[in-house]
């Protein structure tokens, strides 16, 4: 029997960080600066157990994935449209999903690689491993051929990353993927049933339907995208619906089996993506069950944090019955040495109900935290994290960015009288020509009247949309107007400048649109 762990007169590292993510990383380049001796355990986990374990992957690495697969997607209609700018093919296109497999894995390697370059060339040391908290300063850690090993530490941070939730029905670890886990899939993953209208579900429906292939978006409820901003959800779904993709409403899983798997002898394996391999049991609120048949289905019904089975309990670290480590405003957890980066404040205590929206992984929050982090540890007093204005982007098979409060939220918190909405439809020079979804690019932005109307909300859905909104947000963190906006020269022929010139409300539009009827 292992002889118990007693008081410690000294640590073999100053600080422990366990993440690679993008805020681990920031916290452990910035402690070093202190002079402090840091590791960084890059978590070894399994994605599933139906797939090839992807190891190393964090936040950031995830969110390049994203954009990657919209740009994929991207592509097809970039190829339809560029034949009404004169281009002409010998032959007609087709997609490998091998290539974009290839190409992908290839790319998420090489993140892995430059973080563990990056970190142990500014003096960090970095382990793959598996770890457990045993004592308050003490964590085994299980290296990748099985060898455990103990090491203390004075201060922990921990910065979990999150992984898909699982729904808890018949057949789903075994049968089912996530978006963690599909593109590495040696298939393509054909006729496909999405399970979840969360921010993964539906860019995962958006890019498979934009590669050619069917797609079907189940939700349990009616709406889209729960705490978006309605009716900016209601737009993408719209526009999802003008371009194939099928939804089906207020409908649950409620178990997945394979077909053919018995009375044919043929493995799990083989049928693995397999035109209709699977069969999906559906339940409707209002109607009986049905059985559909689908070569994949994907779950994305959220996400939940890294924090089971690593001993925190056993050390008095509180958490959330979610698995959210409770933290206050300066990321301290219930353990005065135990640190947690959150990319969201729903997870501290003392969180402000006027915080910036909906959970949305944000590589860059997480960053920031980190950093701030470690200048409060080691470098004196140091302002928490500010969650106000954080912008997000969701690649939707039309681009979607946000920064600030959604329309329903400043309504509750400002009280719908002192709110006004600037909106437009525009339409981007370069569709203008392939003649293609007129009107479905949309802005709206949200003012604060009393406050001299100042922007605490701005919505865009429209190509490159992060990218528009990102130089929209330093405004906002200094807080941008109404009048300052309009007197902002608008760029000249991109899309950017429909934010300049704004006029039209929605209490204006609404108006019309009832004179109309009438």
């Amino acid at each position: 029997m292992e002889q118990p762990i007693g008081p410690l007169s000294s640590f073999d590292y100053d600080l422990l960080v366990v993440g690679a993510g993008s805020g681990g990383q920031a916290v452990a380049k910035e402690a070093v600066g202190f002079n402090k001796r840091v590791l960084v355990i890059d978590p070894v986990t399994p994605f599933s157990e139906c797939t090839t374990s992807v190891l190393g992957w964090s936040s950031v690495t995830m969110a390049t994935v994203r954009k990657l697969l919209h740009r994929a997607s991207q592509l097809g209609q970039d190829i339809q449209d560029s034949q009404k700018y004169g281009w002409r093919f010998k032959e007609t296109a087709s997609h490998s999903w091998g290539g974009l497999s290839d190409a992908l894995s290839a790319h998420a390697e090489s993140c892995v690689l430059g973080v563990r370059r990056d970190l142990t060339e500014c003096g960090a040391a970095y382990l793959r491993a598996g770890w457990e908290m045993l004592a308050p300063h003490v964590v085994e850690v299980t290296d990748t051929d099985g060898r455990k090993s103990r090491l203390s530490v004075e201060t922990l941070v921990i910065d979990p990353g999150e992984r898909p939730r699982y729904p808890g029905v018949p057949g789903d670890g075994e049968h089912c993927v996530t978006s963690n886990e599909l593109f590495s899939r040696p298939r393509p993953p054909g006729r496909t049933l999405v399970v979840g209208g969360s921010p993964e579900g539906v860019e995962c429906a958006g890019f498979l339907s934009g590669l050619g292939h069917e797609v079907t978006l189940m939700l349990p409820t009616s709406d889209l995208l729960p705490g978006f901003d309605l009716k900016m959800s209601q737009k993408i779904e719209n526009h999802m619906l003008v371009h194939g993709v099928h939804f089906l409403y207020e409908h649950t899983l409620s178990k997945v089996e394979q077909i053919g798997a018995q009375d044919g002898g043929v493995s799990a394996a083989a049928l693995l993506g397999a035109p209709g391999g699977l069969r999906a049991s559906l339940l409707s609120r209002d109607g009986p069950a049905t059985q559909e048949d689908f070569d994949t289905v994907l779950l994305a019904v959220g996400i939940e944090p890294s924090t089971s089975n690593i001993g925190l309990e056993r050390v008095g670290v509180k958490c959330c019955p979610d698995g959210r480590v409770l933290v206050n405003e300066l990321d301290q957890t219930s353990v005065d040495h135990v640190y947690c980066l959150s990319s969201s404040p729903s997870s501290s205590p003392s969180s402000s109900s006027s915080s910036s929206g909906p959970h949305c992984p944000s590589p860059v929050l997480r960053a920031r935290s980190g950093r701030l982090l470690a200048h409060r540890l080691y470098g004196g007093p140091t302002p928490p994290c500010d969650y106000s204005n954080i912008p997000l982007v969701l690649f939707t098979p039309l681009e979607y960015s946000a920064c600030g409060l959604s329309e329903e939220r400043a309504n509750a918190t400002f009280g719908e009288a002192n709110i006004e909405v600037y909106h437009s439809y525009y339409w981007p020079l370069e569709w203008t020509v392939p003649a293609r979804d007129k009107n479905s690019c949309y802005v709206k932005v949200v003012c604060h009247v009393p406050d001299q109307e100042r922007v605490v909300g701005l919505h865009l859905m429209g190509p490159h949309a992060g990218d528009i909104v990102q130089g929209f947000s330093a405004a906002m963190t200094s807080g941008l107007t109404k009048r300052q906006l309009d007197a902002t020269a608008g760029l000249q022929p991109t899309a950017a400048q429909v934010l300049t010139s704004l006029t039209v409300t929605q209490r204006e539009s609404e108006a019309m649109m009832v004179r109309g009827n009438c």
